[in-house]
């Protein structure tokens, strides 16, 4: 490794930054430390569980950092005492204060899931599918005291399909995140990043996602409720009451079928689907879940529950 390649921090905790980790690694980047959240507990036995970014670097001998904050002297200078050239963050949890951003030689980058200045925030996939957004990508940004507002160095740009969900999305960005900051890296060393100021007038905002939002209102349209079931998937999911019971929806498409029946109506019923009247069109849901069991596909739900989903029977409206 040549004296002049940058030393860099890296900071992330979950899937979507180990992916950019690894490529980094596998670049042959001199990473001097990880930084990410410290263990939380996981599973059915609520196990202590490190993040997917600190089983890689371990895996991989880098050093490990895991302060509850950066806003104490002492993880500020524990920070400084890396000499890091740049710091690279990608979904790491924690704010960075100003004090941190001014550390690293070349500053602090971000691989942020969208194509800034729009959704900003923290659930930029998902804001992304329930807006009916046709596009949306990676941009590595130069971070700043802001959130999100930085000038950005790079955008990659994907569309989303009709049949993404936000785990699908997910996973493809962040192997886009990878490769952007590979290539990102590759610029810096060779003097040719351009950065540009944010447009402020374009920005908008992609709040954390509630549970309570994964409640469907079956007076909003098929189109809406189908961008719900995917932007909710794999979590919170997307759910109704029918009778007593809480329906979680895994898939579901917008059904060409017509009714005039009321929102929250089921108007079909057939071996794979069933059709629900919407405050505009039909929703064909495909694959739920019961209560206390797993995700199924239509067909075997009804093979064991025939009676359920009777046609003319309605989903509550519900805001639990």
């Amino acid at each position: 490794m040549s004296a002049d390649t940058p030393k860099i921090i890296f900071a992330g905790t979950p899937e979507f930054a180990a992916v950019a980790l690894q490529a980094l690694i596998d670049d042959g980047q001199n990473i001097v430390a990880v930084y990410t959240q410290p263990d939380r507990p996981a599973g059915r036995g609520r196990k202590l569980t490190a993040s997917p970014v600190k089983q890689l670097a371990a895996a991989n001998g880098i050093p490990v950092e895991q302060p509850a904050s950066l806003k104490d002297e002492s993880a500020i200078a524990q920070l400084s005492g890396y000499e890091a050239d740049i710091m690279i963050v990608a979904a790491y949890g924690l704010l960075l204060p100003q004090a941190v951003l001014g550390i690293p030689r070349l500053g602090c980058i971000n691989i942020h899931a969208s194509l800034l200045p729009r959704w900003r925030g923290a659930a930029p996939i998902q804001r992304a599918i329930l807006a009916g957004d046709s596009e949306t990508g990676i941009t590595i940004m130069q971070m700043d005291a802001g959130l999100d507002t930085g000038d950005m160095l790079l955008k990659i740009p994907t569309p989303i399909n009709n049949d993404d969900t936000a785990g699908s999305l997910h996973d493809r960005l962040a192997k886009t995140g990878a490769e952007a900051i590979v290539k990102t890296m590759t610029l810096l060393i060779n003097n040719q990043l351009e950065a540009t100021k944010q447009d402020e007038q374009s920005a908008t905002y992609a709040s954390k996602l509630l549970k309570q939002e994964a409640w469907i209102d079956w007076s909003n349209s098929a189109s809406q409720i189908d961008r719900q079931v995917r932007a909710f998937s794999p979590w919170p999911i997307a759910q109704s009451m029918l009778d007593d019971k809480v329906i979680r929806i895994h898939e579901a498409v917008v059904s060409e079928q017509q009714t005039d029946q009321a929102a929250g109506t089921i108007v079909h019923k057939s071996k794979d689907h069933i059709s629900v009247a919407c405050g505009e069109g039909v929703l064909a849901m495909t694959k739920c879940q019961l209560p206390n069991s797993k995700p199924m596909k239509i067909a075997d739900i009804l093979n064991g529950h025939p009676d359920l989903f009777s046609v003319g029977t309605a989903f509550k409206n519900s805001t639990k």
